[in-house]
């Protein structure tokens, strides 16, 4: 069956291997294709004979899935698929399929990375030593930021799904207490440091809040400047998850208010980040580039469930279908 990858080099820039996929398909691999203010042109043009396609985050809109009349299976390489027309692929009767759960512990691992940077600002004080600043300090030594002990604090997650509860056991591990919202409560995973709570209570008790929900009507913009006002002055977000979670005008003016003491985002509401993004500017404001899921051992992994999902379909049984 002939198969295309639209957007290949974000999951693998040349350390992985296509090969468990090929064993199964006649497969191209694009490392990008445009999709800009032409529409989906490129795209129709690359996916038109194809039976299979899989994408990370081209587009598949209704115009594209409708110009290609062979297209069977339609693997996202990612967990989120909303770059896929679902409505108009189960129209077609086009099977989608995501891949769930290969990042947990990367993203997790990130969401702590993100803290411990605005604890410790590792990244600013190795920049100041090659500078010079130690090598002509009067001092044996010096620090340019606060510094802050997690120990005895609290962190509030907001969601604890699979990745709240990785963030969770490493915060327990680091002597934080949490405290943990979610719509779905699971009393088993309650201990002496870790309790479920209402966000009334989360925002103001917590002196760190880490997004690990789905992006939803009800958290949609949930970190706004109503909540904000419910926080600890001083409070620290991170936010690996979902980018509009946060309603970044209102992120930018409590940092620079001094409302809040730090946030450490990995995404964001429009990416890649467009130049006038408010929180560019803000104080006290860490941004990384979408990059908590790119870790070599997860990205194997989301190259091993795309492969055992295009297996699963062949062999009649397709597995991680969104549009059922």
């Amino acid at each position: 069956m002939k198969a295309v990858v639209l957007d290949g080099y974000t999951l693998n820039p040349g350390d992985l291997s296509w090969r468990h996929i090929e064993n199964l398909c006649d497969l191209t691999v694009y490392e990008r294709t445009a999709y800009g203010p032409d529409g989906a042109a490129a795209v129709i043009d690359r996916i038109r004979d194809a039976e299979i396609v899989f994408t990370n985050k081209t587009p598949l809109p209704a115009a594209a899935l409708e110009a290609a009349p062979a297209l069977k299976y339609i693997g996202v390489l990612a967990t989120g698929f909303n770059v896929v027309d679902i409505a108009a692929a189960k129209r077609r009767g086009i099977v989608v399929a995501n891949v769930p759960a290969y990042g947990t512990e990367a993203v997790a691992q990130m969401a702590i990375a993100l803290l411990l940077e605005m604890c410790h600002h590792v990244g600013a004080h190795d920049e100041a030593v090659k500078a010079g600043e130690w090598t002509i300090n009067p001092d044996w030594c010096f620090w340019k930021h606060p510094l802050i002990e997690l120990a005895g604090k609290t962190m509030g997650i907001i969601g604890l799904g699979r990745i709240g509860q990785a963030t969770a056991r490493i915060a327990q591990a680091l002597g934080m207490k949490v405290l943990a919202f979610d719509s779905y409560i699971m009393r088993e995973l309650e201990s002496p440091t870790l309790k479920y709570a209402d966000l009334d209570e989360l925002f103001s008790a917590a002196d760190v809040i880490a997004l690990h929900c789905p992006l939803l009507e009800s958290t949609n913009g949930i970190i706004n400047k109503e909540n904000i006002a419910k926080m600890k002055t001083g409070v620290l977000i991170i936010n690996n998850s979902r980018g509009p979670l946060v309603v970044e005008e209102d992120l930018a003016e409590a940092l620079n208010a001094g409302k809040v003491g730090g946030a450490a985002l990995d995404v964001l509401s429009s990416e890649p980040v467009k130049a006038d993004n408010p929180l560019l500017g803000a104080k006290n404001c860490i941004i990384t580039p979408h990059m908590s899921w790119a870790p070599v051992e997860a990205r194997q992994r989301l190259m091993d469930i795309a492969a055992d999902n295009l297996r699963a379909f062949l062999d009649g049984n397709p597995k991680n279908v969104v549009n059922g």
